[in-house]
């Protein structure tokens, strides 16, 4: 009689590689579909926004001011001429390249900090948890205010400090995914074979605990775009004659322009929530995409 023979490898090789099964569960996502194509159209528009917009939108024509919609200016014109639509196409550069270039910086080094202390443990896990409570004891947008009042307002200086106060919740992301890879078999072998900590960090753990980061970036960015346009509203973001959403929707603040002029807060209102929205759209398919749980 014959025992049957157990397999001496690990692991058996997969049918089907993870990113692939990924990549099917997105394109079953009817809405991330949806989101990814407006994210994609707002993003061309922005691109080729000297191409696109039919007029300068920084161009004064006080002789059509509060003009509605028209041949001449398709979504009206403000109350100092400019076209309106001009405007709103320019102004998707800004609040796209805030949500972009402010996720990037503090995503970096958020998930930097949180993969040292997640890896190291002792003294450096307790200085890097430390700074992370501490910061998130902080209302973020009360200290991006006096942020940016003590910087001035510029695009620029919108991007440092969302970056600057929005690192702490992916270091805790990227600490306890990197607490869990630690004690993986996969690690234990780079450390008994003599492999650097640099190289266990940035080769072994990073590549294993990107799919959560990936999915809160996508809801950072649009957090990012919701911050710019009320710092703009108020004012203390993007400043005139640049066109952003949000000071689009400061020059229609007063209530005879929102009662006979809507053309001046309706598209620029409306661009904000179909950005946000999509974006979230993609951030819920990329979630249930990249759970590992689902099969």
């Amino acid at each position: 009689m014959t025992t049957p023979t157990r397999s001496l490898s690990l692991s058996a090789p997969p049918s089907q590689s993870f990113r692939r099964l990924a990549w099917r569960r997105f394109l079953r996502h009817r809405l991330a579909l949806f989101g990814a194509a407006v994210l994609v159209a707002m993003t061309v528009m922005a691109l080729f926004a000297p191409w696109i917009a039919p007029m300068d939108p920084n161009r004064v024509d006080l002789m059509l001011a509060r003009e509605g919609p028209s041949a001449t200016h398709l979504l009206g014109s403000d109350v100092v001429g400019r076209d309106v639509l001009s405007r709103l196409i320019y102004g998707s550069r800004v609040s796209l390249s805030v949500g972009l270039f402010s996720v990037s910086i503090y995503m970096v080094l958020g998930t930097l900090l949180g993969c040292v202390a997640g890896f190291f443990g002792g003294r450096i896990d307790m200085a890097i948890s430390r700074l992370i409570d501490a910061m998130l004891s902080f209302p973020a947008l009360m200290l991006i205010l006096v942020i940016v009042g003590l910087l001035g307002p510029s695009t620029f200086n919108i991007i440092i400090a969302i970056a600057v106060l929005s690192w702490p919740e992916v270091a805790r992301i990227a600490r306890g995914q990197t607490l869990a890879a630690r004690e993986e078999t996969y690690v234990l072998a780079s450390e008994a074979a003599g492999a650097r900590p640099r190289r266990i960090i940035l080769e072994e753990i990073l590549p294993n605990i990107l799919s959560p980061i990936i999915v809160d970036a996508t809801f950072g960015i649009a957090r990012a775009i919701l911050v710019e346009a009320g710092l703009s509203f108020l004012g203390m973001g993007v400043q005139p004659p640049t066109a952003s959403w949000g000071n689009m929707l400061n020059d229609a603040q007063s209530l005879s322009i929102l009662e006979s002029m809507p053309w001046m807060w309706v598209p620029p209102g409306l661009m904000i929530f179909i950005a946000t929205i999509s974006i979230n759209f993609v951030g819920d398919g990329l979630r249930d995409a990249l759970d590992p749980k689902l099969s």
